[in-house]
């Protein structure tokens, strides 16, 4: 898929379908991290990487500016629980996590989403 990424200070966004439809990873920046706090796919383009590559382009942006990664929203807990290779450029509080505190990192992150959106 075809897919033309962006970024502004707080939002990496995907214009998927010709840019009728974004696709988008909420962050914050704040004491030398890149805090990962949402990410959307509309539901017609889920299954099809567009939310991987959102993190892997906040991957490459943390990398540029100096920053930590510091994952809040599931999909990118998600990410670093499935691809360990990339775990060096987390925060250090969240490197050497285990895969059984990633999997409850990851229920906290769904619990806390869910309630959101009830």
């Amino acid at each position: 898929m075809d897919v033309e990424i962006g970024h502004t200070s707080s939002v990496i966004y995907a214009r998927l379908k010709g840019g009728e439809e974004k696709a988008f990873l909420r962050y914050h920046v704040e004491n030398g991290s890149m805090i990962l706090l949402e990410t959307y796919t509309p539901p017609a383009f889920r299954g099809q990487g567009v939310a991987k590559r959102l993190v892997e382009y906040a991957l490459e942006l943390a990398k540029q500016k100096g920053l930590s990664i510091v994952p809040i929203c599931s999909y990118a807990i998600y990410f670093f629980l499935k691809n360990k290779e990339y775990r060096s450029l987390l925060h250090p509080d969240y490197r050497s996590l285990s895969d059984e505190e990633w999997k409850k990192l990851m229920d906290e992150a769904l619990s806390r989403e869910k309630s959101k959106s009830s």
